[in-house]
């Protein structure tokens, strides 16, 4: 199997220029791409692209306030977008308060039976969720199907394209494996249903004996140590609270330039 290592650099290139679907892994402040993340906002200071991203996670956190405070993103599709104790998104409550972005109404199931149905290869699943609510007159391509063995009535998810995967983990190898540990979040099923999956790992080690993420379905692995800062990466390190709060502090606010240049200067992805 060829050896997958690319630089950050050249992996950020694999997120097509413009309306792709990407997916962060991780979990609300753990293990998140945001050094990625960083970096794809870097390549679009440089070439205004990507753009009109839809953003893609079970969860959506800081990796994602940043693209959408970048104006990167045009739709939203998470069944949570925040900051656990820190708060709101900044951005992205801004954005959202504006109309700037679409939101496309997910919940934990919604995005679960989307997730299987792609795993599956089907263009749907069928759930008992979301009946006798309002959520299927907000989302039109949720249809009500009718069981052909039983007779009732269910909610029919449409499944979930993804175009790019971003998952950071412990440890990964020249193939492609990857070790997440054990808050794998939706981690594995994003890995089977993209076309595209980057890993980004704290070390690069020539072979690992044990894997979540499986290497035939990886695209590219960047050694990136550090690279879910100012999350979480336990049992590596813990989440940099002063950090997050800076950021909450200042998004918004003329202050909130600089403190995105500082944080690009530290993983030396300043833009020329």
């Amino acid at each position: 199997m060829a050896d997958k290592i690319q630089t950050l650099q050249q992996a950020v290139q694999l997120v097509p220029q413009k309306g792709c679907t990407i997916a962060f892994g991780g979990m609300t402040l753990y293990r998140r791409p945001v050094v990625f993340a960083l970096a794809l906002l870097s390549r679009y200071q440089r070439e205004r692209s990507p753009n009109e991203l839809t953003l893609l996670c079970f969860t959506a956190g800081i990796e994602s306030d940043l693209l959408v405070g970048a104006g990167m993103v045009s739709k939203v599709r998470s069944c949570y977008f925040g900051l656990e104790a820190f708060g709101l998104a900044p951005n992205f409550t801004s954005a959202a308060n504006s109309g700037a972005i679409e939101i496309i109404e997910e919940t934990e199931a919604s995005l679960a039976s989307g997730v299987r149905a792609a795993m599956s290869g089907v263009g749907f699943l069928p759930s008992t969720a979301w009946r006798g609510t309002d959520l299927p007159r907000l989302r039109p391509d949720v249809k009500e199907i009718v069981d052909p063995y039983s007779g009732e009535t269910l909610i029919a998810f449409p499944a979930i394209h993804c175009d790019v995967a971003v998952i950071h983990a412990l440890e990964a190898d020249l193939d492609g494996n990857a070790r997440i540990g054990g808050n794998k979040a939706i981690d594995e099923e994003l890995s089977l249903i993209a076309d595209t999956v980057i890993i980004t790992a704290e070390k690069v080690t020539p072979k690992l004996e044990k894997a979540e993420v499986l290497g035939p379905v990886v695209d590219a692995v960047v050694e990136l140590p550090n690279g879910a800062w100012p999350s979480s990466c336990y049992p590596l390190y813990p989440l940099d609270g002063r950090a997050i709060l800076e950021y909450t502090d200042k998004a918004g606010g003329e202050e909130y330039d600089s403190l995105i240049a500082a944080w690009l200067q530290k993983f030396a992805l300043e833009s020329p």
